[in-house]
């Protein structure tokens, strides 16, 4: 449960209030209005259309969802490489990564618990064992810390580019040519929950390099990350008219046949903290997007299974 209180610095419609203070979307705190979790100056607001005064004490209170037991997590992931200190998992898509007060469904912090698996704690107990994330939506290779040491070393690799994926996503329309994306993200000052190009925000770059067009005008595409901003992929590509399929946020949304974001984190890469040795995982292609491959690109069945060589091989003339 996360609670606490602040003085509201301007006049406004509570829910508005509250959405920016807590950063969160307006639907969650009329939610938590409507139940009657918050306080304006000292007294139960029902109604999230309560104009607040300059001045007003606002106490809150966000009852942090919980799993009943182990037996509800009804979740199937597949390990792609484990040892005694870390682990590697093919994530997928509609599973959020960890715990927090808005998220009402297990997430793979709690099947990680299922399973019995030691976890770090460094980064604290919803986030135990996470070293890196993925959004909700998308799919992938995802590295687990089994212990501090390990979770310590990886986090510094990952500072460093030392460790780092390649990714695969399917855009509506191709790039002109494979290019570098550098350019500043910061909060969406006129959306809170989007991300945007802004200037003054932090350092982001980007690769992105072209491998098959289908004939519908989709395209399929590699990307690598030399920094690692929230929505970072979605935001430089939107950024150059381009979008993720599936992509409700930035792009033109989901579609009977895309139901999810099309990005998937296909090769991981990293330097083992134990044995020093470099170490490469592939997460194959969640089904969804095998299907939409094989069905309208004419290499799809190819592209189901790029070998690693022939990922790295597109960012070759990419400098660091």
């Amino acid at each position: 449960m996360e609670s606490g209180q602040f003085i509201a610095k301007w006049s406004d419609r509570l829910d508005k209030v509250l959405s920016k203070e807590l950063d969160v979307s307006r639907n969650q705190v009329e939610k938590l209005v409507k139940e009657g979790f918050v306080l304006v100056d000292g007294k139960s607001i029902a109604k999230p259309s309560f104009r607040v005064s300059l001045g007003a004490t606002i106490e809150f209170e966000i009852q942090e969802a919980k799993v009943e037991s182990f037996e509800d997590i009804d979740i199937s992931i597949e390990v792609l490489y484990e040892d005694e200190d870390l682990l590697v998992i093919n994530k997928p898509a509609g599973l959020v990564v960890h715990p927090a007060p808005s998220v009402k469904e297990p997430t793979l912090v709690d099947w990680l618990r299922r399973e019995g698996v030691r976890l770090s704690t460094i980064s604290g107990e919803e986030r135990n064992g996470i070293v890196h994330r993925l959004d909700k939506e998308t799919s992938g290779a995802i590295l687990v810390a089994k212990n501090n040491y390990t979770h310590t070393i990886l986090s510094e690799q990952l500072q460093d580019r030392s460790m780092g994926r390649y990714y695969l996503a399917i855009i509506d329309y191709p790039l002109k040519e494979s290019q570098i994306v550098d350019k500043p993200i910061a909060r969406n000052p006129k959306n809170r929950l989007k991300m945007a190009v802004v200037e003054g925000g932090r350092e982001a770059k980007s690769a992105f390099a072209k491998i098959d067009a289908s004939l519908s005008g989709h395209e399929l595409i590699a990307c690598k990350l030399f920094s690692g901003r929230t929505h970072q992929i979605r935001v430089h590509l939107n950024s150059i008219g381009r979008n993720i399929l599936g992509d409700s946020l930035y792009g033109q949304g989901k579609s009977k046949e895309v139901e999810r974001v099309f990005l998937h984190a296909y090769l991981l890469y990293f330097i083992h903290p134990r044995s020093g040795k470099f170490v490469e995982v592939r997460a194959p292609l969640m089904q969804d997007m095998q299907k939409y491959l094989i069905k309208n690109f004419d290499k799809g069945e190819e592209y189901v299974s790029l070998d690693n060589e022939s990922i790295k091989e597109l960012f070759k003339n990419f400098a660091s």
